[in-house]
């Protein structure tokens, strides 16, 4: 096979993520969360349901889904949405008013050497992370995988370092977008199988046998899959959560060649040219579609 039919089975390297649906019992609840925690405005509504997003990019859709129960700890789903700021003062503004909205629902923060990370639970459960990457030149890499780690970040210093009442005063008007989603998964393998060996993305960090990251593009990581809860899930139920993953990809072209390896591998999907859905082993739902222009 030739570099250029390999590249072909790999997916573009200007992906981006796109808007992450939760399934949502309490509305109420969960807009207040998005709006008032993590700064986020209403951009859209549909079906009941609400886009909230920055600079009127959505990037959370929250679809209301009464009666479903919230997910066990050890089933497959979602471990985090990851939303990305472009500077460390715009970071620490969201960081700050997440932390005065619910003190409790910070988790946790780490230095990963190409980004600084913070991890919030939303009040369904739903992880987040807040972070800001590293320039590309400052990464790492051991061949084809990058070098990260996860190493001390103290919250109240990061904030004493980076926030500013510039930065609080304007938070809804920085940007922000999706920078990568973790999925808990049953087993890593069956995993790489599916992310890399059947849609094309390209494995850039393992851990321990325990979880994956891979890419498009060379990024550190545009998904992430790991069994820290979740070892030996089957598929899931129909819980509340996890709704679905938007991927953007630039063409149509992409989409179908997508398509057709997904098709070669005996993967159930629905393509309507624009834009392709489907699930992966344990259910989570996936979409692929050809990237709105502004």
């Amino acid at each position: 096979m030739t570099a250029a039919d390999s590249s072909q089975d790999l997916l573009p390297a200007d992906l981006t993520m796109g808007t992450v649906m939760l399934k949502v019992g309490d509305m109420k609840l969960m807009t207040d969360y998005y709006q008032r925690a993590l700064g986020l405005d209403v951009v859209a509504e549909q079906d009941g349901g609400l886009y909230l997003g920055r600079l009127k990019t959505p990037l959370v859709h929250l679809a209301p889904a009464p009666g479903l129960n919230i997910p066990g700890r050890g089933e497959a789903g979602l471990f985090h949405t990851a939303l990305l700021f472009e500077d460390q003062s715009s970071l620490a503004a969201t960081i700050a008013s997440a932390a005065q909205y619910e003190p409790q629902s910070f988790v946790g923060s780490a230095d990963h050497l190409v980004s600084e990370a913070f991890y919030f639970t939303d009040p369904e459960g739903n992880g987040i992370e807040l972070y800001w990457d590293r320039p590309r030149e400052a990464w790492s890499w051991d061949g084809k995988n990058v070098v990260m780690d996860s190493l001390a970040l103290p919250p109240q210093k990061y904030l004493q370092d980076h926030l500013t009442q510039q930065s609080v005063e304007g938070q809804r008007g920085t940007d922000a977008e999706v920078g990568h989603v973790h999925l808990q998964v049953g087993d890593v393998q069956s995993a790489h199988d599916f992310y890399v060996g059947t849609l094309g993305f390209e494995k850039t960090a393992g851990w321990h046998g325990q979880a994956l990251f891979v890419s498009a593009g060379g990024y550190h990581h545009h998904m992430a899959m790991n069994v820290w809860n979740s070892r030996g899930a089957g598929p899931r139920r129909d819980t509340l959560g996890l709704g679905e993953v938007l991927i953007e990809v630039p063409s149509g072209d992409d989409v179908g060649a997508l398509a057709d390896r997904l098709r070669v591998a005996g993967v159930e999907s629905h393509h309507t040219g624009a834009e392709l859905r489907f699930e992966d082993p344990w259910r989570n739902r996936l979409r692929v579609a050809v990237r709105s222009v502004a």
